[in-house]
């Protein structure tokens, strides 16, 4: 009886401990900030060159914009687009190159993978909730931005 006791008590405590690391890890991957780093542009010295630093941090700030398509789709759960400094999961692959990466990974055009994914993760996220013809246009759209960012 006392050993039945003691082996409850220890699997009780080993599994809280892992449920807080695994809920204590997935939590740390969504909840990183998604929002763009802003270059200083008080410290230029001649106006061409203030002026070409804001635009460059208008157009960064306008396609990381919080409310983009990846954020409100949830691609930001499971991947990053680091060319566009938008911080995301740690599960997925990094973005930035996917606009011309992915034809060579998978055989067909982004455009293509978007519609009907062929990997199993893709295919499951995807075909359960698929995207609009506008979403989709949104999301090549700031993967186009990312690949010619880098």
């Amino acid at each position: 009886m006392n050993k039945a006791i003691i082996s409850f008590v220890i699997s009780l405590v080993i599994g809280f401990g892992l449920g807080y690391l695994v809920f204590d890890v997935m939590e740390d991957s969504g909840s990183q900030p998604q929002v763009a780093a802003q270059s200083d542009t008080s410290t230029n010295s001649t106006t061409k060159d203030q002026g070409s630093q804001s635009k460059e941090t208008a157009a960064t700030t306008t396609s990381v914009d919080q409310d983009n398509i990846l954020s409100k789709r949830g691609c930001l759960g499971c991947h990053s687009v680091e060319a566009l400094n938008l911080k995301g999961g740690q599960v997925g692959p990094d973005l930035s190159h996917a606009f011309v990466e992915v034809k060579d990974k998978h055989g067909m055009p982004i455009e293509q993978f978007l519609t009907k994914p062929d990997s199993a993760v893709m295919s499951g996220v995807i075909g359960k909730n698929p995207l609009t013809d506008e979403e989709r246009k949104q999301v090549l759209d700031i993967l186009k931005k990312a690949s010619e960012a880098k």
